[in-house]
């Protein structure tokens, strides 16, 4: 589906309901997952295969404001694409975790696009980032109030990605509050990505109708230690998609929230390294030419 499509379908369905107690309680939960933790940028996990090189851009103007996020590519994109058999690179969308876009991110956004694609990490939080999980909780819940525009937001970074950039394929990656975010702008913005990637985010925007018009394939990462985010509801999301008959690549880990996060108090090497294979294959399969 064209991102044309995608737009008018965007303001011809209703959006999800915006932060409710259902998205209170998950940031709560959060909060506690969270305790202790400082988003300090780490090195651990974090090395690019191939030289990249970043920069912020303005991708999008909202309400006559530019949207600013992170660009990463390869340094030699050329021999990329050449060695790639394509005329433009493949694209990623990025959603940050909810401390926002930090050193963090652009870190992982880098590591990405060492694996040769074009990678923007949008920022849903207008330029502000959380040191403590209590600013952390705050922003989300402020973003939280009204999703509506941070749908959008996502959306215009794929339009940046295919218009600017010409990637004739794109992808959606999130981890935690970003996790959440891929799945709610997977209900709205139907078959504008090419794939998606998910880390422990709340899967309940995908069901109903929104899960019945799906038709991008999705890989999702849960802990089941996970308190923020229940491994319940993940296996219950799995059902979902296995009874409709959708493309689900679902893989659990002895974790808790957050394994993923080299810069977290509960980062586990092992199940991180081993989602970031798993990741890494899904998006060589759906994106590649």
């Amino acid at each position: 589906m064209r991102w044309s499509t995608a737009l008018l379908i965007l303001f011809a369905l209703p959006l999800l309901t915006g932060c409710g107690s259902d998205e209170s309680a998950e940031a709560e939960r959060m909060a506690e997952e969270h305790e202790g933790d400082t988003p300090t940028a780490t090195d651990a996990a974090q090395a690019s295969e191939i030289p990249v090189e970043g920069g912020t851009i303005s991708y999008w103007q909202q309400d006559g404001t530019d949207q600013t996020g992170y660009l990463a590519a390869p340094t030699n994109a050329d021999s990329v694409r050449s060695a790639q058999g394509g005329d433009a690179l493949p694209g990623i969308v990025v959603i940050h975790e909810w401390w926002g876009l930090n050193d963090n991110i652009r870190a992982a956004t880098r590591r990405l696009a060492g694996q040769g694609y074009r990678v923007l990490a949008v920022d849903l939080y207008g330029d502000a980032v959380a040191a403590t999980p209590d600013s952390a909780q705050a922003l989300m819940g402020r973003a939280m109030e009204d999703p509506d525009p941070l749908v959008e937001n996502v959306l215009a970074g794929h339009a940046y990605l295919r218009s600017e950039a010409n990637a004739p394929r794109t992808a959606l990656l999130g981890w935690c509050f970003g996790g959440g975010m891929t799945y709610r702008t997977l209900a709205v913005g139907l078959g504008a990505f090419d794939a998606a990637v998910a880390y422990y985010g709340t899967p309940d925007p995908l069901s109903g109708e929104a899960l019945q018009a799906l038709e991008t394939p999705i890989l999702a990462h849960f802990g089941t230690q996970d308190q923020a985010v229940p491994i319940d509801a993940a296996r219950s999301f799995r059902d979902r998609m296995n009874d409709a008959g959708k493309p689900l690549s679902y893989y659990e880990y002895d974790a808790g929230h957050a394994f993923a996060n080299p810069s977290g108090e509960r980062y586990e090497p092992k199940a991180a390294e081993q989602a970031w294979t798993r990741t890494t294959d899904f998006l060589r399969t759906h994106l590649d030419p």
